[in-house]
């Protein structure tokens, strides 16, 4: 007997040493189902309710006889400077294995799966820390701009466009990512586990009848909160199976034009008001008018294909970076910051710009009223009968 534990003892040690480092830091012992878990649900992300709280997506836990889904929420991380790592399930001899999240410095291996908003199954891209501030890309999260002044907008694009909602890695139809030596590093760095806000949040998806695979048909309702364990009210996302996961509800990019200065978070933007028109006391000339609108048109048009011109010149160099896979994270921190001086710049300029045209048109507005006012005065002051 004791021989035949001893020989059970050395294959399960053999076993253990034969998972990567990543998959051993990660695996939660006691976990493994035979039937592997349902596609991720696609839903709109609801809008961050604080700075300084990141997205947790949601995934599919395992209850004593059936998957539920935890919906995904806005958390704030246990210490600063820390993001999340998502968990994932594995495929390991036969069963599916969960694998939990975890936070650290970097953001490391979560099984190749696309949850979206910025975890596009390698690496994370939906915002950064600097210093003791967290800044959030708006181009795959959803910040309330009047609330949220740290953001960036970086085109994100994600080259695997095969198995988009699969929730597993290996096994048939998973995804086939393997940890890159970077994740292998961000395995090896301080980690904290996930926090009691979100055990409470796990928990109470556990005990919600509609929350279960069996019910819901991997389709839940409340696929995601605004904060955790929420699940009614306003703070409870419904379900937008017709939604893009990657995207946040309102289109930012044009609430950020130059005619909306209020929402601009570029220096020289915020603080600022819309602008109205100036008082008159005559009517503007319609040519005038017409010409002014064809010169602010003109101008958005230009604006807009910078910044398109610029999102996609990020968009490449993100996606050069990816293909480098022994990238340190201290080289994707420079080229985000710098992306984001880039936009600043930008922004300054657009604002410059809008300033500037509506200045002259506005001197050319007093013009046409002056001229228009001497007219009357001098047609005013003729002599009767001439």
């Amino acid at each position: 007997m004791r021989i035949a534990r001893l020989i059970c003892s050395l294959l399960l040690a053999v076993g253990t040493l034969a998972i990567p480092v990543q998959s051993r830091a990660q695996v939660a012992v006691g976990i493994s189902v035979r039937v592997g878990p349902p596609v991720l649900p696609v839903y709109v992300q609801p809008i961050c309710p604080e700075p300084g709280y990141i997205w947790v997506p949601g995934y599919w836990a395992y209850g004593p006889d059936d998957y539920y889904w935890v919906p995904g929420t806005w958390v704030e991380p246990p210490e600063v400077g820390l993001l999340w790592t998502p968990g994932y399930w594995g495929w390991q001899e036969g069963l599916y294995v969960w694998y939990p999240g975890y936070w650290g410095p970097e953001v490391g291996y979560y099984g190749g799966i696309n949850y979206g908003f910025g975890y596009i199954g390698v690496g994370f891209f939906g915002g950064y820390w600097q210093g003791g501030t967290y800044y959030y890309n708006r181009a795959v999260t959803n910040v309330d701009v009047m609330v949220v002044h740290n953001t960036y907008n970086t085109t994100v694009i994600s080259k695997n466009t095969t198995n988009t909602r699969v929730s597993f890695n290996g096994g048939p139809g998973g995804t086939s990512a393997r940890p890159s030596p970077q994740d292998m590093t961000a395995a090896r760095q301080h980690h904290v586990q996930m926090t009691s806000v979100q055990m409470q949040h796990q928990e109470a998806a556990s005990s919600s009848r509609e929350l279960r695979a069996s019910v819901n048909h991997g389709r839940p309702d409340i696929p995601a909160t605004a904060r955790p364990g929420q699940f009614n009210g306003r703070d409870a996302m419904a379900s937008s199976r017709a939604g893009n996961p990657n995207r946040p509800s309102e289109n930012m990019k044009e609430t950020n034009r130059p005619e909306n200065p209020s929402m601009n978070t570029g220096p020289g933007g915020a603080g600022r008001t819309p602008s109205t028109p100036p008082s008159r006391t005559a009517p503007v000339n319609p040519t005038l008018e017409r010409k002014q609108q064809q010169e602010k048109e003109k101008m958005r048009q230009q604006q807009d294909a910078e910044r398109q011109k610029m999102d996609n010149q990020h968009a490449q160099e993100q996606q050069k970076l990816q293909r480098q896979r022994a990238a340190d994270q201290p080289r994707l921190e420079q080229l985000q910051q710098r992306q984001q001086q880039q936009q600043q710049q930008m922004q300054q300029k657009h604002d410059q710009q809008s300033q500037k045209l509506q200045e002259r048109q506005q001197k050319d507005v007093q013009k046409q009223q002056k001229q228009s006012n001497e007219k009357e005065e001098t047609k005013d002051n003729r002599p009767p009968g001439r």
